[in-house]
């Protein structure tokens, strides 16, 4: 009777186990970016925001959304510029001023290769950082364009698990 019960206590421990490790903390879902031709995939229900910032020394109208999961922030941005020859130098500008938002010292980042298919200029970046409070801050980000269209899709967090970035960064598309 005894090795009966402690089996069953071993089986409904098991079961109690595996449902609780069933509860996703990343529920995955598609985002089709408003008039903007990007597909991305979002571990959460994403809040999204328009707001006008300077971009190559105009006012140009930025969308976000991002949402947070499993202690990280994900986020896709994208605005439309007048230019696409200027694609480059927006996006440029674009990644200096969000590494300088979490305090990244200059050249301290580093690059890393993402393959987008049907982009124009695709450039990663990993670094270090702090939040506004001073704590750890780590990113990983993607810049991207497609003919005047420039992007941005980042996580923060203090640490970033390489399921996590893995699907969302291969969750990018340009259709």
């Amino acid at each position: 009777m005894l090795v009966l019960f402690r089996r069953s206590a071993i089986a409904v421990t098991l079961a109690s186990w595996l449902l609780g490790a069933c509860s996703p903390t990343f529920n995955w879902r598609e985002l089709r970016a408003d008039g903007a031709p990007l597909v991305a995939l979002m571990p959460c229900k994403p809040e999204a925001a328009t707001r006008p910032v300077p971009m190559l020394g105009q006012p140009t109208e930025l969308h976000m959304h991002s949402c947070e999961a499993g202690g990280l922030t994900f986020a896709v941005a994208w605005a439309k510029l007048d230019d696409a020859a200027k694609a480059s130098e927006a996006l440029g500008q674009w990644q200096v001023a969000s590494l300088a938002s979490i305090r990244v010292a200059p050249g301290s980042s580093t690059d890393w290769a993402m393959a987008l298919p049907r982009a124009d200029r695709v450039q990663g970046v990993k670094a270090q950082g702090s939040d506004h409070i001073g704590q750890p801050l780590q990113t990983q980000a993607v810049y991207f364009s497609k003919a005047n269209w420039v992007y941005q899709a980042a996580v923060y967090g203090p640490k970033l698990p390489e399921q996590a970035t893995s699907a969302f960064f291969d969750g990018l598309s340009l259709p």
